[in-house]
């Protein structure tokens, strides 16, 4: 049996507060990747959530099926320090499982489209690696309702009536 914290993608509520809090303020830079590149499942039909209590620490960007955590570092990473506390918490999140990816606040404003493409490489790279995974489970474009169904054959029908 999974322990709690695998089941819920070592989700730390204690975090819930702050996490909203910066979900509010983001940079000029996770605007842009969340709003051109991760959200509403537009990278692969996979859900990315934003500003996600991981552990002990608040992931900028993670996909929860993929166990893929996205981290824009600005100029609050240049630091000795900074460093070396972006260093302990990748290990800590590659020991819980996931794959860290940082990714230059420059290169996301200069350059998305091409942080789009690395971030689709790596997430064809987990898909390759993963045995049995069959893609991102429930994308919408991908899965129709009954009733989706039968608005659809009530439309065509109808149009044949009209002709």
């Amino acid at each position: 049996m999974r322990r709690q914290g695998q089941r819920n993608c070592h989700y730390n509520r204690k975090l819930r507060p702050p996490a909203h809090a910066l979900r509010g303020n983001m940079t000029k830079a996770e605007a842009s990747l969340w709003k051109y590149v991760l959200r509403a499942r537009n990278m692969k039909g996979y859900l990315f959530r934003r500003q996600r209590p991981v552990l002990q620490y608040i992931a900028d960007f993670m996909c929860p099926e993929l166990r893929l955590v996205i981290e824009i570092d600005g100029i609050s990473h240049e630091t000795e320090e900074d460093q070396e506390r972006d260093r302990r918490r990748d290990r800590d999140l590659s020991l819980a499982g996931y794959r860290v990816m940082r990714i230059p606040n420059e290169d996301v404003l200069r350059r998305l489209d091409e942080v789009r493409s690395r971030i689709a490489d790596v997430v064809e790279e987990i898909e390759e690696s993963t045995p049995g995974h069959a893609g991102p489970r429930g994308h919408p474009r991908r899965r129709g309702t009954r009733a989706a169904a039968i608005r659809s054959e009530e439309r065509r029908v109808g149009k044949e009536c009209r002709m």
